[in-house]
C-alpha cells in the first residue's frame, strides 16, 4: 500500500529511457550518427573520471567518451564505441535544487549537451545557443 509520501527514486532505467526519447527526437541530419554512439547510465561517474576532471561526484551529470566526429579520421583505429554517460544521483540533485524543470527536460538537456561533443561542440558553442547552460 502507498501513500502520499510514498516516492520513489527514478531508476537507472527509466533515466535511460528519458534519455532515448531525447535521442529519437533529434533532427535526421544528427540521428544517424548519434545512433552509433552507445548510451549508458550510471548513479555516479567512476573515481578516476572524477579525478582526472577534477570534480566532485555530484557535479557531474553527463559525459561524453570518445572522439569527436569533427576529429575523427579513416586512420583511427576504433577503440570501442563512442559513449554518452548519464549520471542519474547528480542528474536527480539537480532537478531537486532547479525545482523548475521536469526530469525528462533536465535529462534531455544533458543528453542533447553531451551528443553535441560528440558532433564536435565545445561547451562554449553549446552555451551559445542553449541558454540553459549559461
Amino acid at each position: 500500500m502507498s501513500g502520499p509520501l510514498d516516492h520513489t527514486a527514478p531508476t537507472l532505467d527509466e533515466i535511460e529511457e528519458h534519455a532515448r526519447r531525447t535521442v529519437a527526437q533529434l533532427p535526421p541530419a544528427f540521428l544517424a550518427a548519434a545512433s552509433a554512439v552507445a548510451l549508458r547510465v550510471a548513479d555516479f561517474a567512476d573515481e578516476d573520471t572524477l579525478r582526472e576532471m577534477e570534480m566532485e561526484p555530484f557535479d557531474l551529470t553527463g559525459l561524453y567518451e570518445g572522439i569527436p566526429l569533427t576529429e575523427k579520421s579513416v586512420f583511427d583505429q576504433p577503440q570501442g564505441p563512442d559513449v554518452v554517460w548519464l549520471f542519474r544521483r547528480p542528474i536527480l540533485d539537480e532537478w531537486a535544487e532547479r525545482g523548475n524543470v521536469t526530469l525528462a527536460e533536465l535529462v534531455a538537456h544533458v543528453t542533447v549537451h553531451e551528443f553535441a561533443h560528440h558532433f564536435g561542440w565545445s561547451d562554449e558553442d553549446i552555451a551559445a545557443i542553449d541558454e540553459w547552460w549559461t
